[in-house]
């Protein structure tokens, strides 16, 4: 196998070992496993239509359903800073782990909070969660979702004219 060399750009330190450079390469920032299950579960309960990544919304969220105004965040545990499983932080290069892992945190406090100025409601799903129980952890946006669907359908109804009364205009013989 050819031998691989990767640019490099001053941003992060060069590791130890080769192959944590080879390792960290393969981690990808869309189309993660846990974003993949989440996807799936609201397509099995019937939601679809929602947006991956949609740039024109503030903070670009994972999943984003358009036209209900909700964002669905799915967080990595390592690179979010999990509350639940709590993952430890690397030992080497602390300095720069340390404060790369809390400035994810504060941009991700920043990109919710300008979704809820914005008018969004947000959802954040952690990925040790997930794995374990979508169902769980997708419960509070499938309710959000299923009342505007019901609500929509009612007004749906309304601005179609299917509850318009006979006096309007008179039917023809």
């Amino acid at each position: 196998m050819p031998k691989r060399t990767y640019l490099r750009d001053g941003r992060a330190p060069v590791p130890k070992d080769p192959r944590t450079s080879a390792v960290m390469s393969r981690i990808r920032a869309k189309g993660t496993t846990p974003e993949l299950i989440v996807r799936q579960a609201l397509r099995e309960r019937g939601f679809t239509g929602y947006r991956l990544h949609y740039a024109k919304a503030p903070g670009r969220p994972d999943i984003a359903f358009v036209g209900r105004k909700v964002a669905v965040f799915v967080h990595g545990c390592f690179w979010h800073g999990c509350p639940h499983c709590q993952p430890r932080r690397p030992r080497t290069h602390k300095g720069f782990w340390n404060a790369k892992l809390d400035r994810n945190r504060e941009r991700d406090a920043e990109k919710a909070d300008a979704l809820r100025t914005a008018g969004w409601k947000v959802f954040t799903l952690w990925e040790c969660r997930v794995k374990r129980d979508v169902g769980r952890e997708l419960a509070g946006v499938v309710r959000l979702l299923a009342t505007q669907r019901t609500a929509g359908s009612l007004t749906s109804a309304a601005r179609t004219g299917a509850g318009r009364s006979a006096s309007r205009r008179p039917r023809k013989s």
